[in-house]
């Protein structure tokens, strides 16, 4: 799991730079919102552990090729699901709109 180095995070308001460890490797990122740069490289080093834990790979580099394709892997999957989600959406929507219409319909004409 990413790290905090030993001491507590350095995060300097202005620019919003939060040191992070991943791989027991120490960046200093920064972003918008410190503990979601955090967030991110917990998810990372996650993912890099898990893949070194299931090849024995000791290469940084490889690890975090593997782990990169590991989560575009992840996130495409969760893209198609979310494109063909959307498809079923808009198309409840429409069934739900005729059915409304009908029965508007049916109460004018009464």
């Amino acid at each position: 799991m990413a790290s905090l180095p030993k001491e507590q995070p350095v995060r300097n308001p202005e620019s919003s730079s939060v040191r992070v460890e991943i791989f027991d490797q120490p960046y200093n990122l920064r972003g918008s919102d410190p503990e979601y740069v955090m967030k991110l490289a917990e998810y990372v080093d996650g993912k890099m552990r898990a893949v070194a834990e299931a090849t024995s790979t000791v290469d940084s580099l490889r690890l975090a090729v593997l782990a990169a394709l590991n989560i575009a892997d992840e996130y495409h999957v969760l893209k198609r699901q979310h494109e063909n989600g959307s498809g079923d959406y808009i198309k409840r929507t429409h069934r739900l709109v005729n059915a409304l219409d009908e029965v508007l319909n049916e109460d004018r004409r009464a």
